[in-house]
């Protein structure tokens, strides 16, 4: 499950998270017609397209399909005559890329820009989408407010939704997630392990696992070893949700927006070299679930049910992504923000903010922009909860879905307690370059860190390259 260049970061305390405006939400949404959800000129609008096709294409995530199943049904209801086909896969921008290539592409997307096929980061370098400036401009269909003061703060600013920082949004927010590591918290009841604070607290704990009663029985019901940590092997990307909030931590939030623009020597400093040299001691120090780099995301995650691993790195939605998965028993999810390397240190947390985006080339952009504020309705979030055990980066969507959110993901929003939240952002890649970033920070870099075949140094070298491909191609028409 990423690319962005100023960095928005935003403190959220559980409580903010829970409270900030939701009394506008509930009494904007009540001031409409009881009998009727959505608001005029709505019933007007759904007939002007009676007889149009839309095609949307989803990324297939730990959300799953249900909800999507769902709300397109709801929408066709409401707009009379409309024929929606869905296209959903976890490779979706495989699926789609040939349709791109043609000029024909889907007219509504839901994937986002850390898709690991490139799709979406290619679509932003092309300046392949619409315009959607508009349509936050517009009041909701169930209320009297305009979408863009129902978003969260700070966040269609950002580069992850107005990339070229032109004043116009290109990508439109869709689920907000806290993102860090996710732990059994019956396991650290039980056992009455204290949650590290610092990596030296973390590192700590290894020491408990290496005591017998601490052991867990494998598939055969032999005892063995917890591991203190594991990641989605094959999908190096996830350890982003550990880079960033440690960077910020070690180097500070200036230097992180420097790397972020790609500065010259940004990723080649000490405090940068400490985070590195961190990752790197999961592998080397012995720390790491054995077998992990060859794993993909459920594989792994399984693992860390089963109690092999003490911890992983992932979003709230692996509760719902893994709800049919074996676990220890008593296993019940939790979630703290990375560790920091002094005691007392301020502690980021990095939050999931994904996409919906219309193509240039969409056929059907108006039918497109209609489902788009369809989606933000009360009805479409809380079918959100209810179906994906999710919540909208809307203002009061945590509260108003709480009673269908299960207390595992209710709680592991809890991490953002005492934590400042923050996105990656980083700058657009100019079209002549080839680069991708990720491919230099992780798809290049974490195996062979993670067993021992490069040094952070190598990892910085191949960083910086990179970085001075993008720098020379900046500018250029």
């Amino acid at each position: 499950m990423k690319t962005y260049s100023r960095l928005t970061w935003i403190t959220i305390t559980v409580i903010g998270l829970i409270a900030v405006s939701i009394f506008i939400i509930y009494t904007n949404r009540a001031s409409s017609d009881e009998e009727s959800p959505i608001r005029e000129p709505f019933a007007q609008n759904a007939n002007a397209f009676k007889n149009k096709e839309l095609h949307i294409a989803v990324f297939q995530g730990g959300y799953g399909q249900e909800y999507w199943k769902e709300i397109i049904e709801t929408f066709e209801a409401a707009y009379p005559g409309v024929l929606v086909h869905l296209t959903i896969s976890p490779r979706i921008g495989d699926v789609i890329r040939p349709q791109l290539v043609a000029g024909n592409p889907p007219d509504f997307l839901v994937i986002s820009d850390t898709e690991q096929s490139g799709i979406m980061t290619s679509l932003i370098k092309e300046k392949g989408l619409m315009d959607i400036t508009g349509v936050f401009d517009e009041f909701s269909l169930d209320s009297d407010q305009r979408l863009k003061d129902m978003i969260l703060p700070g966040i269609l600013e950002s580069k992850r939704f107005a990339p070229y920082q032109d004043g116009k949004i290109y990508l439109a927010p869709f689920n907000a997630a806290p993102m860090g590591l996710i732990y059994n918290k019956n396991l650290f009841q039980e056992k009455g392990w204290k949650l590290p604070e610092t990596w030296d607290d973390f590192f700590a704990l290894e020491e408990e696992l290496k005591k017998k009663e601490n052991y867990v029985k494998d598939e055969r019901g032999q005892l063995v070893k917890r591991a203190l940590f594991t990641y989605q092997g094959i999908y190096p990307e996830y350890l982003e949700e550990i880079l960033y909030p440690a960077l910020a931590n070690s180097a500070g939030i200036h230097e992180l927006k420097r790397i972020f623009s790609y500065e010259p020597g940004s990723f080649r400093t000490e405090s940068v070299k400490k985070v590195l040299d961190t990752l790197a001691k999961l592998g080397s120090g012995g720390y790491l679930m054995e077998g992990t780099v060859g794993l993909n995301h459920t594989q792994s995650q399984s693992d860390m049910m089963l109690g092999k691993a003490v911890f992983i790195v992932n979003g709230s939605w692996m509760e719902n992504e893994m709800k049919d998965a074996p676990r220890e028993a008593g296993f019940q999810f939790g979630m703290i923000p990375v560790p920091v390397f002094n005691k007392g240190d301020e502690r980021y947390i990095l939050s999931s903010y994904e996409q919906f985006s219309i193509p240039a080339k969409a056929k059907n952009p108006e039918l497109a922009k209609a489902f788009l504020k369809f989606l933000y309705t009360e009805q479409s979030l809380i079918l959100f909860a209810e179906k994906a055990n999710g919540t909208f980066a809307l203002k009061g969507a945590q509260e108003l879905s709480q009673d269908k959110l299960t207390a595992g993901v209710y709680e592991m929003f809890s991490a953002y307690e005492g934590a400042t939240a923050i996105t990656q952002e980083w700058n657009v890649v100019p079209k002549q370059s080839k680069e991708d970033i990720r491919n230099q920070l992780f798809k290049n870099a974490i195996t062979p860190i993670m067993t021992g075949r490069m040094t952070t140094e190598e990892w910085m070298d191949q960083v910086e390259a990179a970085f001075a491909d993008i720098q020379a191609n900046m500018g250029t028409p």
